[in-house]
């Protein structure tokens, strides 16, 4: 355990840092080298958005039903009701629907914990 320790220590964790940036930029710059030759619209690209925002939807859903740490101590139907005051902002204002929604949900959840 102890080598272990030493060896993440000292060199170690500089070699790993430039792995890890290595890695990271050399896929970045496979990225933009093959951006020019890649059809946006293709069928793939349609597939990936949909699979992409189906995520995001199942992570939201996941987040509201089934919360962890502070946000499973307020009951469902109050995480329900401000998710459903939150995207009724959104629905209702036709410019800037995002930032208003976020802001009533953020707002609405932080008056919650305030007055409880």
């Amino acid at each position: 355990m102890n080598t272990m320790a030493n060896a993440l220590s000292g060199w170690g964790l500089w070699f790993a840092l430039a792995g890890a940036c290595l890695g990271t930029y050399f896929c970045r710059a496979i990225g933009v080298f093959l951006s020019n030759s890649i059809n946006q619209e293709s069928e793939i690209f349609r597939w990936i958005a949909a699979v992409t925002y189906a995520m995001v939807a199942a992570l939201t859903v996941r987040l509201i039903v089934m919360p962890l740490g502070l946000m499973a101590t307020v009951p469902l139907w109050i995480r329900i009701l401000i998710c459903a005051l939150a995207i009724g902002v959104m629905i209702s204002k036709p410019t800037k629907r995002l930032v208003a929604g976020l802001l009533t949900g953020i707002l609405l959840m932080v008056g919650y914990g305030v007055i409880r």
